[in-house]
Formats: structure tokens, sequence, C-alpha cells
């Protein structure tokens, strides 16, 4: 089968399985991975970390970038044309319904220094041991993700880990994948 083809039905797959879940039990699932996240050593000593606002089938954020956006820096990405820009989170008021998909972005200057971002915490639709990540499709984060040197920590429930995610050579891997009961 085709890398591609692959890639769909796997993203197939993972969909029919969250679609399972209610949005409450997401939510219960993710404190797990947030209390392993701030943990780290990484997570600790980072002054400026890149998250993602979450959807209703992702690992649910708001809390957590509520919780530390007074004492890091928290960009969020917002979708420009075909690529994401980040903007720094200053409270659920910053916030505006985007053009594209209508996910919540903070409003306001655009962050482009890369070069102070600590860490990154980044979705996927899957993961696996060899910390390979796919996403939904589109590229948005493997383009981002290649204009970084930081750490770049995958977040997903346990049901998105796979035994084998399909590559390509402009998939970028992860450093680390935190899941609700396991860490690679």
């Amino acid at each position: 089968m085709e890398i591609k083809q692959e890639k769909k039905e796997l993203r197939k797959k993972i969909k029919a399985i969250k679609n399972t879940y209610s949005l409450e039990r997401k939510k219960t699932y993710s404190y797990p991975i947030f209390e392993r996240l701030e943990r780290t050593k990484v997570f600790k000593h980072a002054k400026c970390i890149l998250m993602y606002w979450s959807m209703d089938d992702e690992v649910f954020t708001h809390d957590f970038i509520d919780k530390w956006h007074k004492d890091k820096i928290i960009l969020l990405p917002c979708v420009v044309g075909d690529d994401l820009v980040l903007r720094r989170y200053e409270g659920i008021f910053s916030m505006v319904k985007g053009e594209r998909f209508g996910i919540l972005e903070p409003k306001g200057e655009i962050y482009d220094d890369y070069s102070v971002i600590d860490l990154m915490i980044i979705p996927g639709v899957a993961f696996d041991s060899q910390k390979n990540r796919m996403g939904r499709g589109r590229g948005f984060y493997d383009r981002l993700l290649k204009s970084c040197k930081c750490e770049k920590i995958g977040i997903c429930f346990d049901f998105q880990l796979v035994k084998k995610v399909p590559t390509e050579e402009f998939d970028i891997k992860m450093d680390k994948v935190i899941a609700t009961s396991a860490t690679y």
C-alpha cells in the first residue's frame, strides 16, 4: 500500500476511535499527560513554549495554557494561508475565531523569533515508539517544526500510539512523546 493511502487509513481509524470518547472523557484523559509534562526538566526550565489551542478531538490544552501563561511565554499557532504564524497567548480575552478552521487564535503581533522557543508541545493524529508523528495531512506543523531547533514533545491519548507511523522524508520526528499512560 502507498504511504499516502496508509496515512489516510490510519487517520480514518484514529478518528473513529476518537469519536467513541466524549469531550469530558478526553479532558479527563488529558490531565495525566500534563502532569507528566510538568515533571520534565525541559518544561521546568522553559521560558517560552509553543503550545496549541486544542480542538474537541485533541488532548485538551485550554486549562494547561491558562494555568501557565502568566509564568511562561505561551505561543499559539495561527493559520495564515498554508502556514502557521505564532502569536502570544495573553488570556482568553486575547482570542478570536480563526479564519480558516474556526479555531480560537490569539490576536496581536506575530512572534517570529523562533530562537527563543525552548519547547514545542505538538499535537498529532498518531505517534509511534520511534517518535514518528503523523498529523492531519496538510503539513502545517512539519513546515514549522523544521524551522525550530528546540525540544519537540508530541502529546496524545494512548489509543493514538500505534506500532508504526507511515512516514515520508518531510515528516519531523519528536524528541519525546507523552501519552496518557506512556512516555517514549
